[in-house]
């Protein structure tokens, strides 16, 4: 159909004026992440989660925000892992580091552990913003999961969850 001049008052056809192109074979999906979006956590779907797994958490605190090992920081942080366990978060080892949180968690499906994370971080989050005074994002990004399937994945993870505080103590 060519196009034509529309008469003052008549509606404007919505139809696209030209067929979309071909994505090229290979080609990535979306613009390219931003530099300053460098080392965050995709924005994919996660995979499925089996409840027979345990999985590994680690979440990052945001540049300005105050240690996560801060003394009375720790502590709060410390009570609300222990109160997560009544509304249902099960985690099963932790580390607080200074500027990020490692968790071993069990959960029912990958809408319950979705949930177990959201609950829990916004929980440590308002706890350790009362307690500095302040407001806003505590926690950088998403949380980065890895579901730990095999024996030797548990073992490694939990050892490095356990000792990670030896590691970054020597820095």
């Amino acid at each position: 159909m060519p196009s034509r001049k529309p008469k003052p008052g008549e509606q404007l056809s919505l139809l696209p004026a030209k067929k979309p192109r071909k994505r090229r074979r290979g080609a990535k999906l979306g613009r390219p992440a931003r530099a300053e979006r460098a080392g965050f956590v995709a924005h994919v779907t996660r995979e499925t989660h089996d409840h027979r797994h345990p999985v590994h958490v680690s979440m990052r605190r945001v540049a300005g925000a105050p240690s996560l090992r801060a003394e009375r920081i720790y502590r709060a942080i410390l009570m609300q892992l222990a109160r997560a366990k009544a509304c249902g978060v099960r985690v099963v080892h932790y580390s607080v580091q200074a500027d990020h949180l490692h968790l071993i968690i069990g959960g029912k499906d990958t809408a319950d552990l979705s949930a177990q994370m959201r609950r829990l971080f916004s929980r440590i989050a308002l706890a350790v913003n009362s307690i500095v005074g302040r407001r806003g994002k505590l926690f950088r990004d998403r949380h980065h999961r890895r579901e730990l399937t095999s024996p030797r994945q548990t073992r490694n993870a939990l050892v490095y969850v356990l000792f990670n505080e030896r590691k970054h103590s020597s820095q």
